[in-house]
Parts: structure tokens; sequence; C-alpha cells
């Protein structure tokens, strides 16, 4: 009769190590991430111009100012009216 062959626990193994290593990886990259993100770039401040209204960030004109308009309608309007006379 042949004895039957005795494994390595687990851990002595490299193919487990070698497929834990991927996902630890990313982990530590995410931590590396959040980190970087909470202590250089928590708390900026937000333009003169704009206010915060929970996650969004708007700007908004000042009282005084005409409202913008919109690009395109600046051409159209300068292409409808008449020459000026002179």
């Amino acid at each position: 009769m042949s004895t039957p062959e005795t494994s390595d626990v687990w851990y002595r193994e490299p193919w487990p190590w070698f497929l834990m290593a991927g996902p630890l990886l990313a982990i530590l990259g995410c931590m590396i991430t959040i980190y970087l993100a909470m202590t250089r770039f928590d708390d900026q401040p937000i333009l003169e111009g704009a206010t915060q209204r929970g996650l969004v960030v708007q700007r908004i004109e000042p009282a005084g100012a005409p409202p913008a308009a919109a690009p395109g309608a600046a051409a159209a309007a300068s292409a409808t009216a008449p020459p000026a006379q002179p």
C-alpha cells in the first residue's frame, strides 16, 4: 500500500496569497484615496458669487446685473435687427 501525500497548510501555499494580493491592493488604494480627499480637499472655500445647496454649488448673479442671455440669442437678435441709420 502507498501512504497518502501530506499537503501543507493553506497559508504556506503561494497561490492563496497571490489571489488575495489584487483585492488587498485595491482596498489599500481606496484607503489612500479617501485619506487624500479628506485631508487635502475637505474645506475648500466657495468662490464669491456662488452658493452651495447640499452637494451642488451654483453661481448666482449679483443683484444689479442684467440677466445673462443665451449665447445664441445675441447672434439671432443682431441678425433680425434693422441696420442703424446714419
